[in-house]
C-alpha cells in the first residue's frame, strides 16, 4: 500500500494505491494527517482508484481523517471507489460524514 499526495488549491489529493488492512493503515494515516496539519487544506480527496482490497480498516481511515478535518474546518471526499466498497462505506454510514463517489477522482483521474 502506498499514497500520494498532491497539494492544489487548498484540495489535498490522496492518491490510495494498494491493498488497505489492518497492516498497511498505520503508515497512510501518518502521512495524510501530517500533509494535512502542514498544509491545512480546505479539502481531502481520497482516491481509492487504484486500491485492489479493502478490509474494514478502509472504513476506519476514511473516519480518522474526517475527525482531523472535521476539527479544523475542512471537507472531506472519497472518490474511485468500486461497487462493492461504495456499497460498505455506504452501509457504514460515511455517506452522512463525507462526499462519498463511484469511479475516478476529483481530477478526472481513473
Amino acid at each position: 500500500m502506498s499514497v500520494k499526495l498532491e497539494f492544489n488549491d487548498e484540495t489535498l489529493l490522496c492518491k490510495l494505491n494498494g491493498e488497505i488492512d489492518h497492516h498497511t493503515t498505520l503508515p497512510i494515516r501518518l502521512d495524510i494527517d501530517e500533509r494535512i496539519e502542514s498544509c491545512r487544506p480546505q479539502t481531502v480527496v481520497l482516491d481509492f482508484s487504484n486500491v485492489t482490497f479493502m478490509d474494514s480498516s478502509g472504513i476506519g481511515l476514511v473516519m480518522g481523517r474526517y475527525k482531523v478535518l472535521n476539527e479544523l474546518g475542512g471537507t472531506l471526499e472519497v472518490t474511485g471507489l468500486s461497487d462493492n466498497s461504495y456499497k460498505v462505506m455506504r452501509l457504514a454510514g460515511l455517506d452522512r460524514i463525507a462526499n462519498i463517489k463511484k469511479g475516478g477522482s476529483k481530477n478526472g483521474n481513473q
